[in-house]
């Protein structure tokens, strides 16, 4: 059918179904509790008559079915009362409650609104009243709507969660198949450009010309490099995070802006840690580049590594326009960009490097628009 092939409408079709099938079930609850309410007074009425039978009753009459009527009630609580709102007798009650006259009290003033009275007419005697609250079973009856809801929006709950992960799975395996597209689709002009690198050596071209195509030839491998290993399962070495850094940075600093003033801190000790060196590499160019937008190209970018008791760190400083707080965590999601040609990319896949592939953490660490930005990345110790 036509109107299922909609997700707007499949969704609406779930909706009003959901609603349309919680009301049904609702009603025919309630309907369920106020017939169990009607034959529990009705029940209360004969236990009243047979009350009233046998306090109006002689020496000799025969009480035995009033006597099995009063019986046969034990799970509903009760009070007779008299005109003068004293006790006169008491049902059902808890012996703890039954024993202490002021929480009898208050047990007594609880449920004398739950229903309404019974009047015990004894003759000449005058009348006395029965009170009495909700039984056991329509006390559950009557909280099962409830429990029903609760059930029925945790079940929407995992269909919802189920469905936002089955779209999201589906959204990465769409970006790991364009990315490792990508690294194939460069791989070929990327061979013939090695092969005629070669004939321009052999033609004698000027060397310096020759070594500024290696560069962009070795440029060219890393990218292709890095797509081909998105959504790959990823082998993390023991390498040096000191020297990963610096190479980023000096890479990242030989090719942006003179306007920009680059700083790096890094520890006098070599910091060993589990990384993929391209992937990480990367992560740290995203993130710069970020940086250097923020700053329209002119301002100071410090990178800083250093370590605390479980985690290497390092941080990306910049001077820029700063990010508001409510999009700390939005920047990561794929498809958000505050550029006008921007795809919304490199921070999601930065976040993707280092928390699935790294085990670590990242994010904005602070933010304003007079002290600009500081990113922090986190990695593991262990």
């Amino acid at each position: 059918m036509k109107f299922f092939e909609n997700t707007v409408n499949v969704r609406l079709f779930i909706l009003f179904t959901s609603i349309i099938v919680i009301g049904v079930v609702v009603w025919n609850i309630s309907v369920f509790y106020e017939g169990v309410k009607n034959e529990e007074r009705e029940k209360m009425r004969i236990w009243s008559s047979a009350q009233a039978s046998v306090n109006k009753a002689g020496e000799e009459q025969d009480l035995n079915l009033e006597l099995e009527i009063l019986n046969t009630i034990n799970d509903i609580p009760m009070f007779i009362v008299n005109t003068s709102n004293g006790f006169q007798e008491v049902n059902n009650i808890p012996e703890a409650i039954a024993s202490d006259s002021l929480k009898l009290r208050q047990y007594f003033e609880s449920i004398k609104n739950q229903n309404q009275p019974i009047i015990i007419d004894l003759g000449e005697a005058g009348k006395q009243y029965l009170y009495y609250g909700d039984s056991s079973i329509l006390t559950k009856i009557k909280y099962y709507p409830f429990i029903l809801l609760l059930i029925i929006f945790l079940l929407l709950g995992l269909i919802y969660l189920y469905y936002v992960t089955a779209k999201n799975s589906e959204k990465n395996k769409l970006w790991a198949g364009m990315a490792k597209e990508t690294a194939h689709q460069i791989g070929t002009p990327l061979s013939s450009l090695v092969g005629w690198m070669e004939i321009l050596r052999s033609e004698n071209v000027n060397p310096e010309y020759i070594l500024d195509i290696e560069k962009d030839i070795d440029r060219l491998k890393t990218i292709t490099e890095r797509f081909s290993k998105v959504g790959s399962k990823l082998t993390l070495e023991l390498s040096s995070l000191n020297k990963a850094v610096e190479n980023s940075f000096n890479y990242l600093k030989d090719r942006s802006s003179k306007l920009i003033q680059f700083s790096i801190e890094l520890p006098d000790e070599d910091l060993k840690c589990k990384l993929n060196p391209t992937l990480l590499s990367w992560t740290i160019e995203n993130l710069t580049k970020n940086a250097i937008d923020a700053m329209k190209g002119r301002g100071d970018l410090k990178i800083s590594l250093f370590e605390d008791k479980n985690y290497f760190k390092i941080h990306v400083n910049d001077t820029g326009k700063g990010i508001p707080s409510s999009k700390f965590k939005t920047i990561f999601q794929p498809g958000y960009s505050t550029k006008e040609r921007g795809w919304g990319l490199g921070l999601s896949l930065s976040k993707r490097i280092i928390e699935d592939y790294h085990s670590g953490k990242i994010k904005v660490l602070s933010s304003s628009s007079e002290s600009g930005t500081v990113f922090e990345i986190k990695l593991p110790k262990d």
